[in-house]
């Protein structure tokens, strides 16, 4: 195969990974979850979520990953060929979040071009839903093609095509080395300056007031466990895909523990800033901060950018470096949701690296046009739904009694521990992969499906169904589709 897929180093696996897992989700849902469970006493069921499916989870994926040294639907099919298709069904799941997180790309695009003029005007929630969107809830909407929306999910799929169609560690893992420290870079600037605003002080004993009667309360729980899910991309089969492109010698055990308290440092650190706006904000309008607290585009879209017009000359330039973080925490997630399935598809079919992510990157962009409609941000939520509520929490479910169970995931203790320069998996990592963590995750996918079911209008529940044949028809395809690489059934394992 002309194309390598082998990460130059393991600081490029390191930062490719941290890349994946610190995305939108920590900006815009983190710091809402943080707020409306409990503030300090959520930190509890987070710390435990971490500890005990966090870590585990990570170590199940990147051991299985690099046992095979291969794509996740290969390593699936290899483990039993029954497994062959939820091998693809996770790839083609991720792929999906790929198309309409693109979306979200585009429209944070735009925002960054506007925040150097405050391009929004006086209500920055009438723009974003009437003006940019030209938000529409009827399937008529599909009809209204919104061009500025559309030029600004092609130019980021450009950037996405630039970067991924190239030799792994030339593309993907070069950017990782630029785009994950200045990430990190911009939003600490963004939140010490965030920590000088008058009434920073309001936002942040809003966010830290502990409510500690919420942790007898089994909510609070399954959402610590459902963040950590979101926010490390468990399931997703990225950690096992990036994992398999690892070199001989890496200890995958103290890499987990490094990109779990990465992206955990990140997410409080981003709530932080977020609450310390919302303070500043409350000041200066006199609103309570609890009735500024929102999740989602809100937040981003709407919040941020009524902030910048009370700011004064300071918002012309932490406009820009705010949307510019966005952006970056989109691309490297982004990044991530395209190499399961690239990979799946490179070793089941034998095209080379560059012509795969050349392929898939048409066909995103083909599709994600449907979201630069003014039924696209109405679309997008009800896909969002299906594929984090239903779709991958299924997918992750089925995996860990694939990996712990059928694969057997006591195999990997031995050859983990004897390359862990940190903690020494045990017994106690079995029990957790085996019992506890298939039981978690059950119970947040049937609390996920009852809530889509009981919230869901007659327009999500058609746009539901019909993602959900998409899914499953493409997943089929993939699997009965005859293999043109003769290494299909040659798999070697390493444990």
């Amino acid at each position: 195969m002309a194309d390598k897929n082998e990460w130059g180093s393991n600081l490029s696996f390191i930062l490719a990974m941290i890349g994946s897992a610190v995305g939108l989700g920590n900006i815009w849902r983190y710091p809402y979850v943080l707020y409306s469970n409990g503030g300090g006493a959520f930190y509890i069921p987070y710390i435990v979520a971490i500890l005990l499916m966090g870590i585990p989870f990570l170590i199940l994926e990147y051991g299985v990953g690099y046992n095979f040294k291969s794509s996740f639907a290969k390593a699936a099919r290899k483990i039993n060929s029954k497994c062959e298709y939820l091998g693809w069904f996770l790839p083609v799941a991720v792929f999906m979040i790929m198309i309409y997180y693109s979306a979200i790309l585009g429209w944070d695009g735009i925002y960054i071009v506007l925040s150097f003029f405050k391009g929004w005007g006086a209500n920055p929630d009438a723009f974003f839903a009437t003006t940019l969107l030209q938000s529409s809830e009827s399937f008529t909407g599909l009809f209204n093609f919104i061009p500025v929306i559309a030029i600004a999910m092609l130019v980021g799929w450009i950037i996405i095509w630039f970067i991924s169609h190239r030799d792994l560690e030339a593309g993907l893992g070069k950017v990782s080395k630029v785009l994950v420290p200045a990430l990190f870079i911009i939003m600490v600037i963004i939140v010490i300056f965030s920590l000088t605003l008058p009434g920073a002080s309001i936002g942040l004993a809003e966010l830290f007031n502990p409510d500690w009667s919420l942790l007898g309360h089994f909510e609070i729980w399954m959402a610590a466990f459902g963040q950590i899910v979101f926010s490390l991309s468990l399931g997703m089969s990225i950690a096992f895909t990036y994992a398999s492109y690892t070199k001989d010698d890496a200890d995958l055990i103290t890499n987990t523990i490094s990109i779990a308290l990465a992206n955990s440092l990140f997410e409080n650190f981003a709530a932080l800033g977020v609450f310390s706006i919302l303070g500043y904000m409350s000041l200066q309008s006199g609103t309570a901060v609890s009735e500024l607290v929102t999740q989602g585009t809100g937040l981003v879209f709407v919040v941020y950018p009524t902030v910048f017009n009370v700011l004064g000359q300071w918002a012309y330039v932490l406009g820009p470096l705010f949307f510019l973080t966005v952006y970056l925490a989109g691309l490297t997630s982004i990044l991530s949701t395209v190499e399961p399935l690239s990979f799946s598809i490179q070793n089941k079919f034998g095209h080379s690296r560059s012509k795969t992510m050349t392929m898939l990157i048409i066909v995103g962009t083909c599709i994600s046009m449907i979201y630069a409609t003014a039924f696209g941000g109405t679309l997008l939520g009800f896909v969002d739904t299906f594929i984090n509520q239903i779709a991958l929490l299924f997918g992750v479910v089925v995996e860990c009694i694939i990996f712990a169970w059928i694969f057997k995931a006591e195999k990997l203790i031995d050859f983990l521990n004897s390359k862990s320069k940190t903690i020494t998996l045990g017994k106690w990592w079995l029990l957790i992969v085996k019992y506890i963590l298939p039981i978690f995750i059950s119970i947040i996918w049937i609390g996920g499906m009852f809530d889509v079911v009981r919230s869901c209008s007659f327009e999500q529940m058609i746009f539901t169904i019909a993602s959900a044949v998409i899914l499953l028809v493409a997943t089929l395809i993939f699997t009965i589709l005859p293999a043109k690489n003769p290494e299909w059934n040659n798999t070697e394992e390493r444990v």
